[in-house]
């Protein structure tokens, strides 16, 4: 099992930036692709950043490239999320996972990743 919590959400303004950070304890977490996720609401959840273990290779849905960048510490056991020029379309649920098949990012569907952080709640306003 991994368990990932995830932190620094917050209220912030068009145009600001905030860092999201994703705390992973358990198993071999420097072993697992893992991905930002995010949930407004009544949409559906989506891969916004994904970064491999091995080779540090990152994808980013088009929404975000740019502006998003994706990044770990794998002797920390974190990944990172920073978020510049924050949009409010940008408001939503972000949530960290770990995709335990697979050391590089195979897939963007939520269904390929098994470990999830709660979520923390990003709010930009206009």
């Amino acid at each position: 099992q991994v368990q990932l919590v995830e932190s620094g959400g917050g209220l912030v303004q068009a145009g600001g930036s905030l860092r999201l950070s994703c705390a992973a304890s358990g198993r071999t977490f420097s072993r697992y692709a893992m991905g930002w996720f995010r949930q407004a609401p009544g949409k559906e959840r989506e891969l916004v950043a994904g970064i491999s273990w091995s080779n540090g290779s990152t994808y980013y849905a088009d929404s975000v490239k740019g502006r998003f960048t994706i990044s770990r510490d794998n002797a920390k056991n974190t990944v990172y999320l920073q978020m510049n020029s924050l949009k409010p379309e940008d408001t939503a649920v972000y949530y960290c996972a770990a995709d335990r098949y697979s050391d590089y990012v195979r897939t963007t569907s939520r269904f390929g990743y098994a470990y999830w952080g709660q979520g923390t709640q990003v709010t930009v306003s206009s």
